[in-house]
């Protein structure tokens, strides 16, 4: 049976939210403010956590970089911002997907599943333990990367975003595709968060003075190739 923490201080949406996860066969509870939402989250094991941004005691941008230090339990942040950059701060706080308000609760649900799908995915990957390409080299269970022997530190989705594309050396990625890839999003998202997410990696991976090891194919995505 899921398990699902709730740390959402608007009581009538947390409850809201237990009840139709509930009637899903879901096993919830419910914390109100950041500090007890974060105790709860670091002592025990949960499957999804469903985390708002506005929290009082502790803000839900620190909570998720806490929670994150210490597990990998997949958050789904839900924010009443909805533009790109704090969306995009949400995701580099460690956040594996956000969710505007108002929302569905049929896409709440649909977001879960697609998390759990990933969880599973992740259980049956290649026993590849290692990617190279040209000076770029990927140790998958260390999560490192280096380029000339040179180690580069990458944030969780930054890193999860450079494995998808050495796993697709010339094949070109769609931003749609890459929001399904990396992000679990599908159509639920806008894809400049990729452009966002292809800079900041891009800035981090490429020599000063040579040419980018992912390039942009105008009108269509991005493709990592020789």
């Amino acid at each position: 049976m899921c398990k699902v923490l709730i740390i959402e201080d608007e009581k009538n949406l947390a409850r809201f939210i237990e009840l139709e996860l509930q009637y899903e066969g879901f096993t919830i509870a419910t914390a109100y403010d950041g500090r007890a939402g974060l105790d709860l989250a670091i002592n025990e094991e949960w499957d999804v956590i469903l985390l708002d941004l506005m929290l009082p005691g502790l803000s839900g941008m620190e909570v998720c970089r806490r929670i994150r230090a210490a597990k990998d339990t997949p958050i789904i942040m839900l924010t009443a911002r909805d533009s790109v950059m704090d969306k995009v701060s949400g995701l580099d706080s460690g956040a594996d997907d956000y969710m505007s308000k108002p929302f569905a609760i049929e896409e709440l649900l649909a977001r879960i599943r697609a998390l759990l799908r990933r969880l599973e995915g992740k259980k049956s990957v290649s026993s590849t333990k290692n990617l190279t390409f040209q000076e770029l080299e990927v140790d998958l269970d260390a999560r490192t990367v280096h380029r000339d022997k040179e180690l580069i530190e990458l944030t969780k989705r930054e890193f999860d975003l450079l494995v998808v594309f050495m796993t697709n050396v010339n094949r070109v990625l769609t931003r749609e595709l890459l929001l399904e890839k990396v992000w679990e999003l599908g159509t639920y998202a806008e894809t400049n968060v990729v452009d966002v997410y292809v800079r900041y990696l891009r800035n981090k991976i490429d020599k000063p003075d040579g040419e980018s090891y992912i390039q942009t194919v105008r009108g269509t995505g991005y493709v990592m190739r020789k």
